[in-house]
């Protein structure tokens, strides 16, 4: 039942800091004249706004504030460690982020920067996702979710990209390890786009199960091919689902019953970390998920937690730029996580269609 299980969601406002702005002065160089020869290719470098935004997180925490789920409770974050991060990143790579803290800068061609409060807002990102995994350890709460920003799974261990400094759900899983003595964890990415970074950093680590559905290449990142099962002594702990842009409720609930499950059942992981990116809704025009759909995969999930891992499952926030729906989507994630019924479901239009045949049925039926 609904608000059988306690919930934490982590939040906090310093996320909201990270907000690089085109019209304001980047470092100067060479990637600084890339981007904006590629901005002004496509005619937006006077109109472009970075797409991931701070109003994609305060529309969750409104919504949540206006129509609260029972048993979910929101908390702060706090400032992930540099032994934390640097169990996923290279030293290297973290001092170099830490030397653009307070500057304003372009990290990819891919459009992916820093503004003066972006270091501080990734440091707390990756913070929140150690604090989801400590809640559900501790006993504070059966299950978390960290409102993450900026996002992570595309950062691998050295490269900044798609919009993600550090690897939100990396530092959780290597926490998990380090502090909780955790030997098997299953990393579910269910965005849209490859969870390039994640892979790249856990290929050729047989303690950990990564298992994506993501949209085909050539969509960004561009990799996640089904051959790509993982490297060295992690052949095969690497599960790719690349998929059309068609598919939607039903493909996605086919992968995860089909394929996931039989392999979080060989696995046998003792958590759960969830790359819950929200823009394989529809309305993100990256595939085709309803809301029915997100609360179908989160009852998948929150049953494979149950039966393999005493319910211990934390998500972190990925993609997902359409604030509305990703508010949305959200909510109804975190409802299953709170002990809703998951919905089912059915394909689209058949809701109206048999309303239209009840409509109809008796103009056509045979008389008595």
């Amino acid at each position: 039942m609904l608000g059988d299980r306690n919930v934490r969601v982590i939040y906090d406002e310093r996320v909201l800091a990270h907000r690089p702005e085109a019209r304001e002065p980047f470092l100067p160089g060479r990637l600084d004249s890339r981007v904006r020869g590629v901005l002004e290719g496509l005619g937006l470098e006077a109109k472009w706004s970075y797409p991931e935004h701070p109003g994609r997180i305060t529309a969750i925490a409104d919504l949540l504030r206006a129509e609260p789920v029972p048993g979910v409770r929101l908390t702060k974050g706090r400032v992930a460690k540099l032994d934390q991060l640097a169990r996923v990143h290279t030293l290297s790579y973290i001092e170099g982020l830490y030397e653009l803290r307070g500057k304003q800068a372009w990290l990819d061609v891919d459009t992916t920067a820093v503004s003066a409060g972006s270091v501080e807002a990734a440091e707390v990102a990756a913070g929140s996702a150690v604090a989801a995994v400590d809640a559900v350890f501790n006993g504070k709460a059966h299950s978390a979710f960290a409102l993450c920003r900026p996002p992570g799974h595309h950062a691998n261990a050295v490269r900044a990209r798609g919009f993600c400094l550090f690897n939100n759900v990396a530092v959780a899983a290597a926490h998990a390890q380090a502090k909780w003595g955790v030997e098997r964890v299953l990393i579910i990415d269910w965005d849209a786009h490859h969870g390039n970074g994640t892979q790249d950093i856990f290929a050729a680590d047989p303690s950990v199960l990564f298992f994506d559905t993501h949209r085909a290449a050539p969509f960004y990142p561009g990799t996640g091919a089904m051959e790509e099962v993982g490297e060295g002594l992690g052949e095969g702990t690497t599960i790719n689902v690349p998929l059309p842009e068609e598919a939607g409720d039903l493909a996605m609930i086919h992968a995860f019953e089909h394929i996931l499950v039989p392999a979080a059942a060989w696995f046998q992981p003792e958590l759960i970390l969830v790359s819950a990116g929200m823009d394989a809704h529809r309305t993100e025009l990256c595939l085709n998920l309803s809301f029915d759909g997100y609360s179908a995969l989160a009852g998948i999930v929150q049953r494979l937690a149950d039966e393999h891992c005493q319910g211990r499952l934390a998500m972190m926030l990925e993609g997902g730029y359409n604030p509305e729906t990703l508010a949305r989507c959200t909510r109804r994630v975190l409802e299953v996580m709170a002990g809703g019924e998951p919905a089912n479901p059915r394909e689209p239009g058949m809701d109206a269609v048999e309303e239209i045949e009840a409509f109809h049925r008796d103009a056509f039926a045979a008389p008595d």
